[in-house]
């Protein structure tokens, strides 16, 4: 017996774990976002892995034998993180996308901010959106969701065994369509009612040339939008609700469509 009964294949299967922990964890939204310090990222991180390790630990006997297979191997982890976590950013995508559309019929095009998470610059009112949904997404237990489907990744995809499959390239695909789905779904409300505005202030400029049209409209535009604004927060908690309740299944899904081949 070896020194403190030490058994290499069991530190093996936590490095395995480690891996896939890491990879997948920090490359899904909230988790790997930048508005986490480090510290906290790996105190999570060696929590999470501490707590599923006796349960969804890999053996030991596949991790790789020489550097080549194992930079596969976390080639692998990577696009695995990165497919998982494109689910759930089409999502914040969507919100982002109907900001800036609402942003810039409301005149705020030129009215900015930084997003924390990418550093892209962003309408204020794609930002004001954004955060919104992400506080939906987690009181909707969102990041659960998260977590269930990385624990479910230990049962479907060993490690270094992604298969990419046609369908898995059709899956993301259809989830980048309905991305822009529901950006449309979340600014077409506030798009009709200042269409309206346009249109009701391009006839009051026909039957009065003499009024100022374009100094009056910036305000009554503003202040449609503002209450319109405040009229879409139940669409967007529904359409979160929604997205979030069905993210069961697109994991699975997802996580089939990735499966190796049975030989």
């Amino acid at each position: 017996m070896s020194l403190f009964a030490f058994d290499p294949t069991a530190l093996l299967g936590l490095l395995l774990t480690l891996f896939r922990i890491s990879v997948v964890l920090f490359l899904m939204p909230f988790f790997g976002g930048q508005g986490l310090p480090n510290t906290v990222k790996a105190a999570l991180l060696l929590v999470l892995t501490l707590a599923v390790w006796p349960h969804l630990s890999f053996p030991g006997s596949l991790f790789p034998a020489d550097y080549w297979n194992l930079a596969v191997m976390l080639l692998g982890e990577l696009l695995l993180g990165l497919i998982l976590g494109l689910l759930i950013r089409f999502l914040f995508a969507a919100v982002q996308t109907g900001g800036q559309l609402v942003g810039f019929q409301m005149g705020f095009a030129m009215v900015n901010v930084v997003d924390p998470d990418t550093g892209t610059s962003e309408a204020v009112t794609s930002h004001f959106l954004y955060m919104c949904s992400m506080l939906v997404f987690l009181a909707m237990d969102g990041h659960l969701y998260l977590i269930k489907g990385m624990a479910a990744s230990f049962h479907m995809v060993p490690p270094g065994g992604l298969f990419l499959s046609p369908e898995l390239t059709h899956q993301i695909f259809g989830f980048s369509a309905q991305m822009f789905l529901l950006a449309v779904k979340i600014a077409a409300p506030i798009i009709a009612s200042l269409f309206l505005v346009d249109l009701s202030l391009a006839l009051i400029s026909r039957a009065a040339p003499q009024m100022h049209v374009l100094v009056l409209g910036f305000p009554i535009k503003l202040a449609v939008g503002f209450l319109f604004l405040t009229l879409l927060f139940q669409i967007l908690s529904l359409v979160i609700a929604d997205y979030v309740h069905g993210l069961d299944a697109a994991f699975m899904n997802m996580l089939r469509a990735m499966r190796p081949p049975a030989p």
